[in-house]
C-alpha cells in the first residue's frame, strides 16, 4: 500500500511495508523512484529524519529542475542562492521567487535544509559525482567554548564540522516551557484516568509524545529492584519499536530485547511515585480486560475503543484540556522542556544529569563522546527527586 502526497512535480510517497512500519522516497510525476535522492534517504531508512529530509530535499529538487542545474555541475554559490530564497539571509541576486505565497523558512527550518543539503551533496560526493562541491560542503571549523564543554575530551578537541549553509549569528534558544501552574491546572481538567496519567508521565518523566504512545505493559518496571536487573529504582524502557500499530515510536535506537518475558536495554528512565501511583489507576479502572495488543495507551472512546492510541489523539487531548484551563495551545515537548530545565535547576547546572535524566541526544554532537552518570547517583537522585517535589 503508497499513499501518495502531491508537492508539484516530484513527490514525496510514503510507503507502507511488512510490520507495520512506513519509509518515505520521493518519486517522479509517473511514478518512478527518483533515484539520486531515494539512495539518499535509504540511508536514513527507519527514522523521523528520513520523512523530515524528504521534505525539504524534494523543494530543493523542484528548484533545480526549474533553475535547469544538476547534480554534477551545481556550485555552494547555487546552493547558497537556494538557501536565500527559502529564508537565509545572503548577499547576492536570487533569481526568481520560489515558494510563493508560503513563508520562509525560520531558523529552525534553515538549520535542518542545510544538514539536509549538506548530507545530500555529500552522499553524492561519496559516489563520485561532483567531488569538488563534497570538499567545499565537508569543511571544519575551530572549536567554540560551548563545543569544548560538550566532550569529554574538549579540551584537546581542535576542530569541529562545519556547514556553510547554515545560517549564521547565535543560535537563539526557544525552550517553549509550560505556563507556571499548568501541569495543576491540566489534572484538574482532563476528564480520565488515562488522560491524568498521561499528563503526569510528560510533567515527571521528561518523555516525547511517541516514546509514551509507544510504550508497551511489559516495558514498564515499575517496582524495587526489577527482574532486568538494569536499575534497582522503578524505571520504565524506552524501546524503539517501528511495527507498533499506532505509528508511535521512540526516537532513539537504543538496542533492546526481551528474554524470559522481561524486557532488558533500550532508553532506562526512572519514575516519580506519583506516575506510578497514576499508571495504577488507570490501569485498574480504565485499561480493558483482554487488550490483545499490549500497549499502554488505548483509546476509551468510538469504534476504535480499547486499540493503541495514536499521538496525534493525546496531542489533541493536551490542545483541548489546555484551552480549557485557560492556558492557550499546549503541546507535548514543552513538558520535556521544562522537565529538563528543571532537572538542570536542581542539578546546579549539570548537564550530563539534565541530559541523561531527559534522555536528550543532538544531532550537534553525534559524534562526541560522552560519560554518563550512574542512575543511582546520589546527585542524579537528589536532582529528580526536587523536581517530583519528594525529600531528599
Amino acid at each position: 500500500m503508497v499513499r501518495h502526497l502531491v508537492v508539484g512535480d516530484l513527490r514525496v510517497q510514503r510507503i507502507e511495508r511488512k510490520g507495520g512500519w512506513s519509509s518515505w522516497t520521493i518519486v517522479w510525476p509517473e511514478g518512478t523512484l527518483h533515484t539520486e535522492a531515494d539512495r539518499f534517504l535509504r540511508v536514513h531508512d527507519g527514522s523521523g529524519t528520513q520523512k523530515t529530509y524528504a521534505y525539504y530535499l524534494v523543494d530543493h529538487l523542484r528548484w533545480l529542475e526549474r533553475e535547469c542545474l544538476d547534480f554534477a555541475t551545481v556550485e555552494l554559490r547555487d546552493l547558497e542562492r537556494y538557501m536565500g530564497i527559502v529564508g537565509a539571509e545572503v548577499h547576492m541576486p536570487l533569481g526568481e521567487p520560489w515558494r510563493v505565497g508560503k513563508r520562509p523558512y525560520g531558523r529552525s527550518a534553515l538549520s535542518i535544509a542545510a544538514s539536509c543539503l549538506k548530507g545530500f551533496y555529500l552522499h553524492q560526493a561519496s559516489l563520485g559525482v561532483n567531488v569538488g562541491l563534497g570538499e567545499r560542503l565537508d569543511g571544519t571549523r575551530l572549536p567554540s567554548q560551548v563545543d569544548r564543554r560538550r566532550s569529554l575530551l574538549g579540551h584537546v578537541k581542535s576542530a569541529m564540522p562545519a556547514n556553510p549553509l547554515a545560517p549564521k549569528g547565535p543560535h537563539r534558544r526557544h525552550p517553549k516551557m509550560l505556563p507556571d501552574g499548568a501541569r495543576e491546572k491540566l489534572l484538574e481538567t482532563v476528564n480520565s484516568a488515562r488522560d491524568r496519567m498521561v499528563v503526569t508521565w510528560l510533567a515527571d518523566g521528561g518523555l516525547r509524545i511517541g516514546e509514551l504512545c509507544g510504550l508497551h505493559l511489559v516495558d514498564l518496571h515499575l517496582r524495587e529492584n526489577a527482574a532486568c536487573n538494569e536499575c534497582r529504582s522503578p524505571h520504565l524502557h524506552v524501546c524503539h519499536r517501528p511495527e507498533n500499530s499506532n505509528r508511535a515510536e521512540a526516537k532513539t535506537k537504543h538496542s533492546w530485547q526481551v528474554q524470559h518475558g522481561t524486557v532488558t536495554g533500550g532508553l532506562i528512565k526512572r519514575v516519580s511515585p506519583e506516575m506510578v501511583h497514576t499508571y495504577f489507576e488507570y490501569l485498574t479502572s480504565e485499561y480493558p480486560r483482554g487488550a490483545g495488543h499490549g500497549m499502554l495507551l488505548v483509546q476509551l472512546h468510538g469504534a476504535g475503543t480499547g486499540q493503541p492510541w495514536a499521538p496525534v489523539g493525546a496531542r489533541r487531548m493536551l490542545g483541548r484540556a489546555g484551552k480549557r484551563a485557560g492556558l492557550g495551545l499546549v503541546k507535548p515537548h514543552a513538558f520535556r522542556h521544562t522537565f529538563t530545565s528543571a532537572v538542570l535547576d536542581a542539578a546546579d547546572g549539570n548537564r550530563l544529569i539534565a541530559r541523561d535524566a531527559g534522555g536528550w541526544a543532538s544531532a550537534a554532537t553525534v559524534d562526541e563522546v560522552y560519560g554518563h552518570v550512574d542512575l543511582h547517583d546520589p546527585a542524579f537522585d537528589a536532582a529528580l527527586r526536587t523536581v517530583w517535589g519528594e525529600p531528599k
